[in-house]
């Protein structure tokens, strides 16, 4: 079974969406320092092409689903309860390394109006 059918399922998403937020609130790549699994958000990761070829390589499928993009504001480790056997500690803490090594990539500002 695909990681990324399972994890992006329309009915997991729709109670991701609305399960209580975590107790610590994402916070963005650049405040932290690094990338991280357990604080920076999906559509971050994705929005670099190292960071998601990182997700790519560990969870293999999940970037290139079409239902990623409802899951962009979570983080990898919000989305590790509907899959647990798929997104183990272990897939978790490899890609964390992973993301760890890579220079967190600016956030854009919005332009001027």
């Amino acid at each position: 079974m695909a990681v990324a059918a399972l994890l992006l399922a329309p009915a997991t998403l729709a109670h991701a969406q609305t399960a209580k937020a975590p107790a610590a609130a994402p916070t963005t790549a650049a405040s932290a320092g690094r990338y991280s699994v357990a604080t920076t958000e999906i559509g971050t990761l994705l929005d670099d092409p190292a960071a998601k070829a990182v997700i790519e390589k560990h969870i293999p499928g999940m970037t290139t689903n079409e239902q990623v993009d409802m899951a962009r504001a979570m983080t990898l480790k919000d989305i590790q309860q509907y899959s647990p056997d798929q997104l183990t500690d272990k897939v978790l803490a490899e890609t964390d390394a992973d993301l760890a090594k890579l220079p967190v990539k600016p956030v854009a500002a919005a332009p001027a109006k």
